[in-house]
């Protein structure tokens, strides 16, 4: 029988957190959204920014009231002011930059995807590892309430075996040109890496990948549908696309009960938790607090300071290797419908 009521989601506490200084590489739209969310509902304090772009880190500080601006991001990571660097450039981009910060001793927080490639996500996590510091991946929904609520859930078995699992994203973005270039475009990498960490968030790593998608002239995926079978006999049907509007609604079927998350799942929305019986009345749980939509992002700001302040070096809910599998998970889809990266071998 399921429960009468939903759990009571387990929020880190932001007072407790320590109030790191934030440095951020890289001055477009994430870090812009990630600095608001954090300013207006945490105790972290973003205090300097990197951009390359002449007169765009100023623009940056002046909008979110940081002091240091740096053109060179080098010369941000060194600074002796700054505990943190969030790295929010093109993912190509990303080990790169991420190491410049762990170089020089600092803790990381890498937007998503992680990297492009399975071998420069293990890169950068040994990198972590050797100098002592903690890297992680902006996966900011796996530290919202719902998400903890599902974690209970799961936890206390009130599915049952899950058998079934669907997540879609997709949004029309092929006018964006970054998207839409090989050298770390797709619908995958961008959108896909939300479906795919949900996915992973339940079930584990999956060890059947079947791909079938559609590809731009460039030979970016715009659209596609990747099946993924588990050893527990559980399926994952996830859908990404770059060419048009999806629900973006996610699912766990399971033998003693279906929970839905409400579209958009990857940002603060709700839940209804229904019996196995068809088109029997739902129980639903909405989130009514003051971190809405974007502000979400929040979140995984207090969940890094509280790591840290721990002396951990990778989240505890999610995990480096949890990181490195969905990015090869990604990459075996990609390459099966033909989608290869600048570069990337054949």
């Amino acid at each position: 029988m399921l429960p009468t009521s939903f759990p009571t989601p387990h929020i880190l506490d932001i007072d407790a957190a320590p109030a790191l200084r934030w440095g951020v590489v890289g001055a477009g739209w994430i870090a812009d959204i990630f600095v608001d969310a954090v300013h207006k509902h945490t105790r972290q304090r973003v205090t300097a920014v990197a951009s390359l772009t002449p007169g765009k880190g100023e623009a940056f500080a002046a909008a979110h009231g940081i002091d240091a601006v740096f053109g060179d991001y080098r010369q941000l990571a060194t600074s002796a002011d700054i505990d943190v660097v969030y790295v929010a450039t093109p993912p190509r981009m990303h080990l790169e930059h991420a190491l410049l910060a762990i170089s020089a001793g600092k803790h990381v927080l890498v937007e998503k995807p992680f990297t492009t490639t399975e071998a420069d996500a293990r890169t950068l996590v040994a990198a972590a590892a050797a100098a002592g510091v903690l890297v992680m991946e902006a996966m900011w929904t796996r530290y919202l309430p719902q998400s903890d609520i599902i974690r209970q859930l799961l936890a206390d078995g009130v599915l049952g075996d899950i058998e079934v699992l669907l997540a879609d994203f997709g949004q029309k973005l092929t006018h964006q040109e970054r998207l839409m270039s090989p050298d770390d475009g797709g619908a995958l990498l961008d959108l896909g890496i939300y479906p795919f960490a949900f996915a992973s968030g339940v079930l584990g790593a999956p060890t059947i990948v079947r791909a079938s998608g559609s590809l731009s002239p460039a030979g970016v995926d715009l659209t596609s549908t990747v099946i993924l079978d588990y050893t527990a006999g559980a399926q994952a049907t996830l859908t990404s696309s770059i060419e048009v509007l999806t629900p973006t609604r996610a699912s766990i079927g399971g033998s003693e009960g279906l929970l839905e998350v409400h579209g958009a799942f990857f940002v603060p929305s709700g839940l209804t938790l229904y019996p196995p019986e068809f088109r029997a009345p739902g129980m639903t749980w909405v989130d009514e607090s003051e971190v809405q939509g974007h502000e979400g992002l929040s979140y995984q700001a207090t969940a890094l300071a509280t790591f840290v302040d721990g002396g951990l070096l990778e989240s505890p809910l999610r995990s480096h290797a949890e990181t490195i599998s969905d990015i090869a998970v990604i990459a075996e889809a990609r390459h099966q419908i033909g989608a290869y990266l600048t570069g990337e071998a054949r």
